[in-house]
């Protein structure tokens, strides 16, 4: 498979004060491959460093050093060619103010260089794949932030980008609303076939929507992996409970694929597994040919979240070692 993002060595520092005296060191040599076709996330807190990767990846920023290609394009010598194949979209949309809808859209496909019918067409196009019909005269200091935020998806998908940057595109909305933009970008992706980065605090929208997913933490990129390869690396599992009469036995758990750690407490039983949809039936098997009758079986899985948090409380040191 082709790569759309590469990144190398990637280093930003931001100045400030007297002469630039302070300084902060952002991003501290972040290394990414991106293939074509994927959509890859990027998870971290607030001030990890996500907004200025994006940036750079982008080519709306330089970094101090590194290197950086998209799509086969040096990013720091031909960021104009780049920036005909890409495009960004904001979950902190800010357009212009007084226009409406329609005339952003149209402003912006000027920009893109749509002329006469061509941009007429696309617009049109963009309003109705967005729901945007009823608000297309509305300005944009009117709209609500879910109609603002699909505004900047439909302005990001004007010039038909081989590679998509969305930057926290769910961020503040209502749940029902996050749920309807998530659907629209992985239609939209899958449609089209194009390269998504997406940055996000959002556990589970990176689960939902990502084939690969990279933890920032601190401006540096603790881990990278598929959401089921992350819940392994830090050993948390899932959790099978199991409601059973008669006697477990615990040899028979210690051997059985899987089985991270248990307990067992009168009539009630808790396994965690690496992975529970897998192991689940081969336990209950096990479980009953020792002899136990089973009453119940519950199955509690892990997410990106809990995952995170465990990531997030190792300390560099710690987190080097594991890694």
């Amino acid at each position: 498979m082709a790569l759309a993002v590469i990144a190398e060595g990637i280093y930003k520092t931001f100045r400030s004060g007297w002469r630039g005296k302070n300084e902060k060191l952002v991003l501290k040599g972040i290394d990414l491959q991106i293939e074509e076709g994927e959509i890859f996330g990027i998870l971290g807190p607030n001030g990890a460093g996500k907004t200025t990767l994006l940036s750079i990846l982008s080519t709306l920023l330089l970094p101090d050093r590194g290197r950086v290609e998209i799509l086969g394009i040096d990013g720091l010598q031909d960021g104009h060619r780049i920036r005909e194949r890409v495009n960004i979209s904001s979950g902190n949309a800010n357009f212009l103010w007084s226009l409406t809808v329609q005339e952003n859209l149209h402003f912006y496909g000027m920009l893109y260089g749509l002329m006469g019918k061509e941009r007429e067409e696309k617009v049109k196009q963009l309003i109705s794949l967005f729901n945007l019909e009823e608000h297309r005269d509305v300005t944009f200091d009117r709209l609500s932030t879910g109609m603002k935020q699909r505004l900047s998806l439909a302005k990001s998908l004007l010039n038909d980008p081989a590679v998509l940057f969305l930057d926290e595109p769910t961020v503040g909305l209502d749940p029902s609303v996050s749920i309807w933009i998530r659907d629209q970008i992985r239609s939209i992706q899958k449609k089209k076939g194009m390269t998504v980065l997406l940055t996000s605090h959002n556990m589970r929208e990176a689960e939902y929507l990502c084939s690969r997913i990279a933890f920032l933490k601190a401006g540096e990129i603790v881990t990278t992996g598929t959401a089921e390869a992350l819940k392994r690396m830090v050993r948390i599992g899932d959790l099978v409970r199991i409601e059973f009469n008669g006697k477990i036995s615990e040899d028979d758990l210690l051997r059985a694929d899987g089985v991270i750690n248990y307990t067992i407490s009168d009539n009630f039983c808790e396994i965690m597994v690496d992975e529970g949809e897998k192991r689940v039936g081969p336990l209950v098997a096990i479980i009953s040919q020792g002899g136990a009758q089973i009453k119940k079986v519950t199955l509690g899985q892990t997410d990106l979240e809990d995952v995170f948090i465990e990531f997030a409380k190792e300390t560099d040191s710690d987190m080097g070692l594991r890694l």
